[in-house]
């Protein structure tokens, strides 16, 4: 059974860093600073923007043409300029909102023993649960200052057995998402001046990916010198996030780090990988990461939308004709999402790797 935090002595801190969950350590009534194992300097200080784009999704599914219109340039914009975007009056109950937040909180709370069945054996494995590390660029092993779960959901449902309310309501979540992410998708390949459908063919939406991830960010004593998420990007199309109330995303844009602020019942969007491989560069896949506190538990709840995992991504063959070359490679998705999750680097490494350069 795992120690308890008052069963942690403080000789065994680092100890608990390789062997616990990040929970365990920082209930440690004896942590005073953050041990080796998790130092991670970082100027985790972000600006706040009033520019930050807000997506009305009630005016983009109107059926009144001028909002809609108005909806779709707002859009296109955010998706060009940021891809970020704040997404209100979606439709999903708040209820639902606050109901996946507290299961995932159960989940966290469920003894050690329960939450190591699902520690990866393989980037294939359908659920994962842990710490979790990253590789820095420098070739160092960098543990991160959060415990998580993850499992895929669509288009096969796979969930924790524990707690059996996280299970119904990931899969009502998942299922409310993906209606979301098919609108939001429509607008986006209007924008694209595709062809009514085309996206949903070429990415076999019909069986789209899915993935349920909750990350558990427990309060800090050295906040700066420890990272929750290190900057990244993210695999699949749209990722969408909604938090209990502790702030903690923070976006890159035009080189500096912004906040992240949500109006409540609304959810953070950002574009991902596959988005900008298919729209040829059009849409960027936007760089955040997760800064902690030492006040306070932070918990997110991502569910991150792509392609079938069998559907081969590349860039969209009217964007090519239109460009006149293609700027990425194409890859089949579920390769792309176990490479990336097998092989986390700072960054963008899957992205770049699928870069074609002018000469070649």
């Amino acid at each position: 059974m795992a120690p308890t935090a008052s069963q942690v002595p403080k000789e065994s801190a680092d100890q608990v860093t390789t062997d616990s969950f990040v929970k365990v350590l920082a209930e440690s009534s004896n942590l005073k600073s953050v041990p080796t194992q998790f130092t991670f300097s970082n100027n985790s200080k972000g600006s706040y923007s009033d520019s930050i784009p807000i997506i009305d999704f009630s005016q983009l599914t109107s059926e009144n043409p001028h909002q809609r219109s108005k909806a779709l340039q707002e859009l296109a914009k955010a998706c060009e300029e940021w891809g970020f975007f704040v997404l209100i009056n979606h439709g999903i109950p708040e209820t639902l909102l606050k109901a996946i937040i507290d299961a995932s909180l159960e989940f966290f709370e469920l003894p050690d023993e329960d939450k190591r069945r699902y520690e990866a054996k393989s980037p294939s494995d359908p659920i994962k649960s842990g710490t979790g590390s990253v590789i820095t660029t420098a070739n160092h092993k960098i543990h991160l200052w959060r415990d998580f779960v993850k499992s895929y959901v669509h288009p096969e449902f796979h969930c924790p057995e524990k707690p059996q309310i996280l299970r119904d309501t990931v899969f009502e979540f998942s299922e409310k998402t993906r209606s979301v992410t098919r609108k939001l998708l429509q607008g986006i390949s209007e924008n694209l001046e595709l062809e009514q459908g085309y996206i949903d063919e070429a990415l076999k939406l019909d069986s789209c990916f899915q993935l349920y991830a909750a990350n558990f960010y427990p309060p800090c004593p050295q906040p700066d010198q420890a990272i929750g998420l290190p900057p990244h990007t993210d695999h699949g199309l749209l990722t969408f996030l909604i938090h209990n109330g502790v702030a903690g995303l923070q976006i890159q844009h035009n080189g500096e780090w912004f906040n992240t602020n949500s109006p409540q019942n609304s959810i953070l969007v950002n574009t991902a990988d596959h988005l900008e491989i298919f729209s040829n560069g059009r849409y960027k896949s936007v760089k955040h990461r997760a800064v902690v506190n030492s006040e306070a538990t932070r918990i997110s709840v991502v569910m991150a939308n792509g392609a079938a995992p069998d559907a081969i991504v590349g860039p969209a063959a009217p964007l090519v004709e239109r460009d006149g070359r293609a700027l990425y490679r194409p890859m089949k998705f579920i390769e792309y999402v176990e490479t990336m999750l097998s092989n986390r680097l700072q960054g963008k490494g899957n992205l770049e790797c699928l870069k074609i350069e002018e000469d070649e």
